[in-house]
């Protein structure tokens, strides 16, 4: 995930819509940031180029990956049959720490990652701490259960029990396992950008 070190909520305020941080603080300030944000809450009207590099930012900023990495997703879209668009998409959302966080087992994407960073997840039985794997489906994942992890597993508990799992995973929050039973569609997915402006900024 794209190291970010300043306040989650200006990413949201910048492009005008939720990506990270607060629900509440973007709700307060939905003006860009910055001394001159309140004063450019109406926007100017942007080229196509700028509209297009917008989208293709929000998405990075959603999923939290690099450009290198986000790049090396489009070009793999391409080599696959199907909607670009929408195969990129579904790239992103099976990643291994987004489907962490889609399950309930973490509040956040970025704690999400630190999970799988730190050991705390299996895949197929083994334990695996690359966030950037893809999942296919069939494929199982689980909460390590070893004392060490104990308070962790108790914390991660208490969280999945109050998600709201998306229809293309099932969960068992009894033993903290889950699995992924098909790709997620476009309407699963229910993107905050338009993925076609990106397939064209990079078609350009």
């Amino acid at each position: 995930m794209a190291r970010r070190t300043g306040p989650k909520t200006k990413v949201s305020r910048r492009y005008g819509v939720l990506i990270e941080g607060s629900a509440r603080a973007f709700e307060n300030k939905t003006y860009p940031p910055g001394v001159h944000g309140p004063s450019r809450s109406i926007r100017r009207k942007l080229s196509d180029y700028a509209l297009a590099l917008a989208e293709k930012q929000k998405l990075r900023c959603q999923y939290g990956v690099l450009e290198r990495q986000f790049r090396r997703y489009f070009r793999q879209a391409l080599t696959k049959k199907g909607v670009t668009g929408e195969i990129l998409l579904q790239l992103l959302e099976t990643r291994l720490d987004n489907i962490v966080y889609r399950m309930g087992f973490s509040r956040t994407l970025r704690g999400a990652r630190q999970l799988v960073a730190h050991g705390h997840v299996f895949l197929n039985s083994r334990k695996i701490d690359i966030a950037s794997a893809n999942l296919r489906p069939g494929d199982q994942i689980g909460i390590k259960g070893a004392p060490s992890s104990r308070s962790m597993v108790q914390k991660v508990l208490e969280l999945a029990h109050s998600a709201t799992v998306p229809g293309w995973l099932l969960v068992d929050l009894g033993n903290l396992t889950g699995r992924m039973v098909r790709l997620p569609s476009k309407e699963d997915i229910n993107p905050i950008v338009n993925e076609q402006l990106v397939v064209e900024l990079y078609s350009r």
